[in-house]
Formats: C-alpha cells, structure tokens, sequence
C-alpha cells in the first residue's frame, strides 16, 4: 500500500522498543510505553512549512498523531507542529 500525507503532515514509521531489560526481563508488549521516536518515511506537499526530509530520525510529542498500520508496521501520520525535535 502507498500512502501519501497531505498538506502539513508527516508519516513517520514507529520505532522497535526494546522487549527486554538489562537483566534480561522480558516486557510484553501491552506494558511497554509509546515510543516518541520514528524515521519519516513520507511528507506532505507544503513545503514552507515542513521541515524534515525522508529518511531522518524524529522525535514528537506524546499523544500526537494518528496511528495506522501499513504491511503489518505500525506508522504514524503527524502534522509537523507535533514534531519537536530532529535526531542526528
């Protein structure tokens, strides 16, 4: 499937949290936390207002976003307010 944001918006594909602890606990993914970070996989057509590119490491705020999943990947489609910082 190819999805394409609109406007100000930004896809971003979730990343992996780790599933087990330093003393090697095993955490289910129903306990896990919400990542708040992601790689942009694609952005929307404004691009005065967009400021990230394809391929770069983002971080966003907490409950932003909506969440979808494309090929059994779970993907998030932000606008690009809710993105608070680049991860270089």
């Amino acid at each position: 499937m190819n999805v394409k944001p609109l406007a100000d918006r930004v896809m971003v594909k979730l990343e992996k949290n780790e599933a087990k602890t330093a003393g090697g606990i095993i955490i289910p993914d129903t306990a896990q936390e919400k990542t708040q970070a992601g790689i942009v996989v694609a952005v929307g057509d404004d691009t005065e207002v967009i400021k990230v590119k394809a391929g770069q490491k983002v971080m966003y705020d907490k409950y932003a976003g909506t969440q979808i999943k494309i090929d059994n990947e779970e993907h998030l489609i932000l606008k690009m307010q809710d993105i608070i910082a680049v991860i270089e």
